[in-house]
């Protein structure tokens, strides 16, 4: 009775656990598609500033993607290259290319709220983290993300709301490596894109500084369209600056 008890109960945690990998694997499909481009609108607000930019991004995947920035002026033409696990900038002001290394991926990109590692989508929810189901309100599942041990994140755990009746998230918590709580995602406006579901109001909030934060909505979205990958090669940054 007691061995039986116990194959039903390692059971029943293979299915939780095949569970939580279905629902990751669903959201990270939401977020990527096969490709996708996206024409965004930030605005970054401190305490006594506001700075509103935009920008072009496509993506392949979670080891390719290239990003333009189109306003300000004074900004325009910089451009941001992520190809296996590796980034560049290109600033055209000064017309050099810059390598950003790993340990930089937790910086603030162009000083908004949001990290290098978040511009460039590298890090992916499905291959590097092993998600837990830590609790069930109807459709909203929480997720516990931990990284696997080899892989190359920046987040010791993320803590994620996920609505399972469209697979995207509602909110998303990131902790450092010594599990304090870094910030806080809040996600609205979903639509629908063919197949995919995809928030369309990002609001991003430091824990540290409450004052700050950084909002982004996407203006334009397309799915599994034809994107040249002449947009994944270094000669792209200089290549689409202009």
């Amino acid at each position: 009775m007691k061995k039986t008890f116990l194959l039903f109960f390692a059971f029943a945690i293979l299915l939780v656990a095949d569970e939580a990998h279905e629902i990751m694997q669903k959201v990270d499909n939401n977020i990527r598609g096969k490709n996708i481009y996206m024409k965004i609108n930030m605005k970054v607000v401190s305490l006594l500033h506001e700075r509103n930019m935009q920008m072009e991004t496509w993506s392949q995947g979670s080891k390719k993607s290239f990003v333009k920035v189109l306003y300000p002026p004074k900004d325009k033409g910089i451009t941001f290259l992520s190809l296996d696990n590796q980034m560049w900038q290109y600033v055209p002001k000064i017309e050099r290319t810059i390598k950003i290394p790993p340990s930089m991926m937790l910086q603030k990109w162009m000083g908004s709220d949001i990290t290098n590692d978040d511009m460039v989508k590298q890090s992916s929810i499905v291959d590097d983290y092993n998600p837990k189901i830590i609790k069930k309100d109807g459709n909203i599942v929480t997720m516990e993300l931990i990284p696997k041990e080899d892989a190359a994140v920046v987040w010791g755990k993320i803590v994620s709301q996920i609505d399972t009746s469209t697979y995207t998230s509602k909110k998303d918590i990131f902790y450092d490596e010594n599990i304090e709580e870094v910030r806080v995602f809040i996600y609205k406006d979903i639509k629908k894109y063919g197949e995919y579901y995809l928030p369309t109001y990002w609001r991003v909030q430091s824990v540290d500084k409450t004052d700050n934060y950084t909002e982004i909505t996407l203006d334009n979205v397309k799915y599994d369209m034809d994107i040249s990958e002449q947009y994944f090669k270094k000669s792209a940054l200089k290549r689409f600056s202009r």
